[in-house]
Formats: C-alpha cells, sequence, structure tokens
C-alpha cells in the first residue's frame, strides 16, 4: 500500500475550524482510519502532542512530502459523541455537498463564551425560636423589610415540616430552610442591604449552586402537571408495534420503521412508549417535529409522561438555553429533546431511538448548505448510535412509503383513531360552479352554512389558506386552468417582463390576454391572504370570536404557544393559518375545519405539487372531528376532479399513491429516480450564465442528460444572480460522483465571485 494522507482538525470549536492540517498516515494505521477517527498528532514548532479528528483520508499529498509530520497513534478506544459528530459531518459532506466546515458547523453545538447560570438561595443559620426573637425584635423597630423576609422564612418551615430544606434548594451543604435570592427581592421587594444586615446578624447565609437553563415554560409544567401523567392503554395494533420495534432493539436489529396511521389514530401514544422502553434500557430518545408550532402539544404530551427528564432545542432558544441542553444531553440530565430537524444533532451519548412525526414535511431538508434531509441524516445517526428510527405520518413522503414497498423500511399501519371515532364528512366544492351562480366571496355557501352551525352550538372550526406554491403562478379565474409547461408539467412562473418561463427546462412564452382553453379573460394570480379573510369572517359573521396564526403573528418566542393555548382553552370560535395550523395539532372541539382555495399548491412549479396539495388537504381535513363529536370539512376548488383533491376528500392514500407513482416512473422523479440540482449564485449576470452552461457542458460530455441550465424561480436576490441545472439517475451513487467531479472542477476557482451549491433530490424549485 502506498502513502496515505489524513485531513485532521485538531480544535473542535467554530473559532478554529478554519483549516484542517494534513499529516502522513504510518504504516500501523493504514486502513484503520476513517473520518470521525481520535488521533494524536504532533502540533507547533515544539511538536506537543494534541487531539485531533480526521475528516478525510486519501493518497494525495498537499504539502511537501519532507515537511508532513506523522500521526502519533489514535487517541484512545473509546468512541465518545464528538467522533461521532465528526464521522456524521463526514457522512454529510460526501452525501450531500458542502465544506467539511461547514458540515461540522452543522452537526457541532457552537462553542461560545456563554456564562453558566448560578442559582442563589437565602438559607436559615437559626433555629426557629432564635428567628421567632428576631421577627419580634424586628417589628417592635419597625424594620418592615427584616420582617418580610423573616416570616417568609418562618411560613417557609412550617410548608417543609421537618424536612426542612427546599425542594428547590438542592446543595449538599444546605441543611436550613432556602427560599430563591430572587423572589426575596423581586417578590418580597426586599433590597440586598437588608439581606446583608441578616447575614451579618448570623440569622441567615446565601449559598450558590449551578443549574441549567431550563427552556420548558413554567406554563407548560405547570399544564401538564395539572393534566396528570394518565398513560392510556395501547390498542392491539399499537402494542404490537411496540413490541416488535423494542424486541428488534433488544436482538441488535437495528432498523427504519414506517409509521403509517390515519390522522387520529395515536401515532404519538405510540412514540412515548416506545420511548419509555428506550430510557429503560439506558438509551435516549429523539424526537423530530417539522415545525417550531408543534412544539407545544408535542412538550405537553412528553412532559406529563417524562416530566423534566424532556427538553426542547429550536432556533428561538438563547444562545444559553442551547448551550445548557447540550450540557444537560451530554451530562445525562435529560432523556428526550424535541425539535425541529436541527435537535437531530443533539450530543447524546446512547441514542437509541430517533423518532420523525410528520415525517412527510419539506421542512426536514435544510435549505443552507449543507442541504441536508433529516430522514437520511437520522438513519446515519442511528448506524452510529447502533438506534433505530421510527417515521411517522398519516400521508407518508413518496420516497418513505417507495422504500416501505420495495423492503427496505418496515411499514406498519393503524387504521383507525384512537377515539373510536371516524374520520370527517368531506364536501367538496367547485368554485368555479360558485362563481357562475353568483357567489364572489371566498367563502362558499356550503361553508358558510356549516360556519353558522358551529357558532350557534359553540363548537370550534379552523380555516386553511393553503397559500404554498401561490407565488408566480397564472390560472384562469373562469375555469381553474393553470398554465403549465407542456415539456415538464409544472406550471409556467410570471415574471416581472410579463413572460411565463418553466424553471426546469427554461421553456417560456408571453403570459397570454385570454385563457387557451376557454376563452376567458379573466387570467389572474391569487392575492388573498389570512388577515384579509379575518376581516371577511367577521363582516359575514359580527362578533365572531378569532385568532390568526400566520408569518406576522409568530414573530415572538412565545407566539406559538400562546395562539394554540388560548384556542385550546376555547378563547377562540375561529383558527385562521396557513399549513402551521394543520400539521399534528389536536383540539377535541373543532368539528369543522374549511380548505380555502385548495388549488394554488396544486399550481406550483414543482413535480411534488400533486403530493403536497393531497398532503395538505389530508391533514387539513384531518384536524376535525378528533374528540367525541363528529367532524366535517369542506375543501374549495376549481379543480374538483384533480387526483389529488379527490384522494384527500376520501382520505385515500394507497390510491393517490398508485396514481402518483406512475407520474413519477415515467418523468424519472424522485422517489423512481434521483435528482441533483446544481445551483450557481453570481454577482454578475453573465459571469454566473457563464459558470452554469461551463458546469452544465462538463456533465454533458461525460454522457449524462441534463436539464437546463436556466435562471432561477426568482433569478436575482440581493442583487446575486442565480441560475440552475438538473441531472436525474436511478442511481444516487453516480449523483454524487457528479457532485465530487464538479467540486474538482470548481476547487481552483474558489477566488472566484461565483457560488455553487448542490442539493440532491430538492424539496422545491429553484
Amino acid at each position: 500500500m502506498g502513502e496515505q494522507y489524513a485531513d485532521v482538525i485538531v480544535d473542535i470549536s467554530h473559532e478554529k475550524l478554519d483549516r484542517p492540517f494534513q499529516y502522513r498516515i504510518p504504516d500501523s494505521l493504514k486502513g484503520r482510519l476513517e473520518p470521525g477517527a481520535c488521533v494524536l498528532v504532533p502540533f507547533g514548532n515544539g511538536n506537543r502532542m494534541i487531539k485531533g479528528y480526521v475528516i478525510d483520508v486519501g493518497d494525495k499529498c498537499k504539502f511537501a512530502p519532507e515537511r508532513m509530520k506523522v500521526i502519533a497513534g489514535i487517541a484512545d478506544k473509546n468512541v465518545d459523541v464528538t467522533d461521532k459528530m465528526v464521522a456524521l459531518a463526514a457522512w454529510i459532506r460526501k452525501n450531500y455537498g458542502s465544506t467539511m466546515i461547514q458540515a461540522l458547523k452543522t452537526v457541532l453545538p457552537a462553542k461560545q463564551t456563554v456564562r453558566k447560570l448560578e442559582k442563589r438561595y437565602v438559607e436559615t443559620v437559626m433555629n426557629r425560636e432564635e428567628l421567632t426573637a428576631l421577627l419580634g425584635e424586628s417589628l417592635r423597630k419597625k424594620q418592615t423589610a427584616k420582617v418580610r423576609v423573616l416570616q417568609a422564612l418562618l411560613e417557609q418551615e412550617m410548608c417543609q415540616g421537618s424536612a426542612g430544606k427546599s425542594a428547590e434548594c438542592t446543595a449538599a451543604e444546605s441543611t436550613g430552610t432556602c427560599i430563591p435570592y430572587e423572589w426575596i427581592t423581586g417578590k418580597l421587594n426586599v433590597s440586598a442591604a437588608t439581606i446583608n444586615s441578616l447575614i451579618k446578624a448570623g440569622a441567615i447565609r446565601v449559598h450558590i449552586t449551578e443549574g441549567f437553563r431550563d427552556p420548558v415554560q413554567h406554563s407548560v409544567q405547570a399544564a401538564a402537571v395539572q393534566s396528570g401523567a394518565e398513560k392510556k392503554k395501547l390498542s392491539a395494533d399499537q402494542q404490537h408495534i411496540v413490541d416488535t420495534v423494542l424486541q428488534d432493539l433488544d436482538t441488535g436489529q437495528r432498523k427504519t420503521y414506517l409509521l403509517h396511521g390515519i390522522t387520529g389514530s395515536g401515532k404519538t401514544e405510540v412514540y412515548m412508549e416506545l420511548a419509555e422502553g428506550v430510557i429503560r434500557r439506558g438509551r435516549q430518545a429523539i424526537v423530530l417535529i417539522p415545525e417550531i408550532a408543534l412544539t407545544y402539544q408535542t412538550l405537553m404530551r412528553f412532559y406529563r409522561r417524562f416530566g423534566d427528564r424532556v427538553s426542547v432545542m429550536n432556533s428561538t432558544l438563547s444562545p444559553g438555553e442551547k448551550y445548557d441542553q447540550c450540557r444537560r444531553a451530554k451530562e445525562g440530565e435529560i432523556d428526550v429533546i424535541i425539535g425541529p430537524r436541527s435537535a437531530l444533532f443533539t450530543p447524546f451519548p446512547r441514542v437509541g431511538l430517533i423518532i420523525m412525526d410528520e415525517e412527510h414535511e419539506g421542512s426536514y431538508k435544510s435549505e443552507g448548505t449543507p442541504k441536508y434531509h433529516a430522514r437520511e441524516t437520522a438513519m446515519e445517526v442511528a448506524r452510529l448510535h447502533g438506534a433505530c428510527v421510527v417515521l411517522g405520518s398519516a400521508t407518508p413522503s413518496m420516497e418513505a412509503f417507495y422504500r416501505a414497498e420495495k423492503g427496505e423500511y418496515v411499514r406498519f399501519t393503524l387504521k383507525e383513531r384512537l377515539t373510536g371515532g371516524v374520520l370527517p364528512t368531506v364536501y367538496t366544492v367547485d368554485l368555479r360552479e360558485e362563481l357562475r351562480q353568483g357567489n364572489r366571496s371566498i367563502f362558499s355557501r356550503k361553508l358558510q352554512e356549516l360556519l353558522a352551525d358551529r357558532l350557534q352550538k359553540g363548537q370550534q372550526s379552523m380555516l386553511f389558506l393553503n397559500r404554498r406554491g401561490y407565488a408566480g403562478f397564472v390560472s384562469c379565474r373562469a375555469c381553474g386552468a393553470v398554465m403549465k409547461c407542456p415539456h415538464c408539467d409544472v406550471s409556467l412562473s410570471e415574471h416581472r417582463n410579463g413572460t411565463l418561463m418553466c424553471h426546469y427546462c427554461g421553456y417560456s412564452i408571453p403570459k397570454p390576454r385570454q385563457c387557451p382553453k376557454c376563452g376567458s379573460k379573466y387570467i389572474l394570480g391569487f392575492k388573498a391572504g389570512t388577515q384579509q379573510i379575518e376581516e371577511k369572517l367577521q363582516e359575514l359573521f359580527p362578533g365572531v370570536r378569532t385568532l390568526r396564526m400566520d408569518g406576522d403573528t409568530t414573530k415572538t418566542k412565545d407566539s406559538y404557544e400562546k395562539i394554540l393555548s388560548a384556542f385550546a382553552n376555547e378563547e377562540a370560535d375561529v383558527l385562521i393559518g396557513t399549513q402551521m395550523i394543520v400539521k399534528g395539532h389536536d383540539f377535541p372541539k373543532v368539528t369543522l375545519v374549511g380548505v380555502l382555495a385548495a388549488d394554488l399548491s396544486l399550481a406550483a412549479n414543482d413535480y411534488r405539487a400533486g403530493e403536497r396539495t393531497f398532503q395538505l388537504l389530508t391533514q387539513a381535513v384531518g384536524r376535525a372531528g378528533r374528540g367525541e363529536l363528529p367532524g366535517e370539512a369542506v375543501i374549495q376548488t376549481y379543480q374538483p376532479d384533480h387526483y389529488a383533491v379527490v384522494f384527500a376528500a376520501a382520505q385515500d392514500y394507497d390510491g393517490f399513491y398508485e396514481e402518483e407513482i406512475l407520474y413519477r416512473e415515467m418523468g424519472g422523479y424522485p422517489p423512481a429516480a434521483h435528482m441533483l440540482a446544481v445551483q450557481i449564485f453570481a454577482k454578475e449576470d453573465e459571469s454566473g450564465a457563464q459558470l452554469a452552461k461551463q458546469l452544465a457542458d462538463t456533465v454533458k460530455r461525460n454522457g449524462h442528460q441534463v436539464l437546463g441550465p436556466t435562471p432561477a424561480t426568482i433569478g436575482k436576490i440581493n442583487d446575486i444572480y442565480r441560475y440552475v441545472f438538473y441531472v436525474k439517475k436511478t442511481d444516487y451513487g453516480q449523483l454524487v460522483e457528479i457532485k465530487d467531479r464538479l467540486e474538482e472542477m470548481i476547487f481552483p476557482m474558489q477566488l472566484r465571485k461565483e457560488q455553487v451549491q448542490f442539493d440532491f433530490d430538492p424539496m422545491i424549485c429553484l
């Protein structure tokens, strides 16, 4: 075997992740090192030995061989969580395309200067008789502040009885009655000077304990405790799933499971039972949710079962809160972490279970570089830890169901609602017919009738505005026809110059003045928003109590929880929102769901448009009738005969899948094949177009079919021009090889102004 070299990162902190150092691999270690290995290397002029992590291994020497230092050895035999994270970063870099530095910054918690949280407690030193005497003296001297402190300490001692120690105050050296320092200064309005005078008198002392920041809101904790931790009895089907997964885990079988359960079938109960089983085995569980908006209800359910052994990780946390959750995970203070895709990188030492709820959601795909998907990345995390992965959804992604059909995943099905109720009755309303009969309102007559009925009965309703994919597409208001590309079967996007363009192949036409199908002159886009809907609803039903949940109303840290808890507490009759309101929420009093403009996502210039529409409509309809009361749903659409609408109204996933997979196979789209989107960003339009053509021509010369290059859907953002081209292959590995070759080609151009990004199986058309 010839000479081999390893690129080594010598300090895993974001400030130091600027470049790796290359070392020669000695003969004794050849074939034994792979990305993630922790090694000892000589560093600096004095050749002091330090720990480093291998991030790449190869046979190319980047520097003069005579100056190359040699790896001294493997640091230790025990693989810790950091080793696994580095190995994961290497896997992400290879499979999704990025620099190793970008991948490391994705998976490793940011090393920041964060103050440790210190908790101060005021503790009694005197006994009860002495404190009572001091209280009497303070009363005579009219020292009101001292009186408040002493009375509080005596009352606390009475409450604690013989325990003599506050539950919050757990320091080993603490023996007296404890009250939080901040409670005394804040609630009792006592100054530090008063506290110091009591310290000098020998009545109290202040001691400090180190604590963790807990991002779980006190309101959630209180509500969870109040509602109790009643454990629901699983159905036979639910218990079968739990038993199978845990038995596989016990026998060393590490599998990926797809839990396909209709809305309200009790998937969360299965998740919690699995998490409990894993925790009993000394392992930890990661629970992924697609939206921060789902945190509140998911956290409530898990907190009831596991208490403060549960925490959250998401972008709304402060740096201190994120830092403390990583510390708590490493030190075994928590067993379950809940959060969106970034929670996957929580540094648990012994992950046993990864749950990916609503696995079909597009938000599991990273929008920044590296553009990893949480599903495949979770499977790699599970491989590194010897864990299992459970994917759950009422409307599984085409990828997950396709792999389950091929036997790559184990599929479980839950076909009945946990409450014993039935799926809601669904009415599909043709908006073209509504327009012909003179109803120009955004609310169909059927929806108005059912809304009035619910308001009279004191029941709740949800109105879902399907805005996903609305930007830029053009349709006929009279017949519902959407202007589509004849080559790619996706909608054309309208540009400011009046041109309609396909962003897969570049096909373009001038915007027609009349509908080519029916001749109508009403060729328009959709402009209604949630605020306008709220105003129209209040005009239609004066006095109706509404809540709105969209991008404008959820900007603050606790906005999701406040809106959802207010609706759960029946402080509103109608909740109006975009797709964030239809993802996994459970409101027993909701008996009506109205889907406004169901077609919008069908018109997106994206091969996934049918799948996304079916998923959104099915999930939306599934919000109704989840309690004891029966539910109804109204789907308003210009295309009532479209298969995605028909199967969603019937809640028929299998029927939808059979039809959709045929289109994917004919078009060569995922999951029947794989796609690589190569995205070019440039400050100058001409240089961006030239680089896009140069890269695309390189791929073509190697015998691969290329779609494009073409300007992106939004061709310019912040003065940066954007281009894209696509490559399709049935073998994912071939796309990785194409990416590798392009990276080698791009590497000498790093000082240029253009940037290139790779997106495998893109979730949206750029």
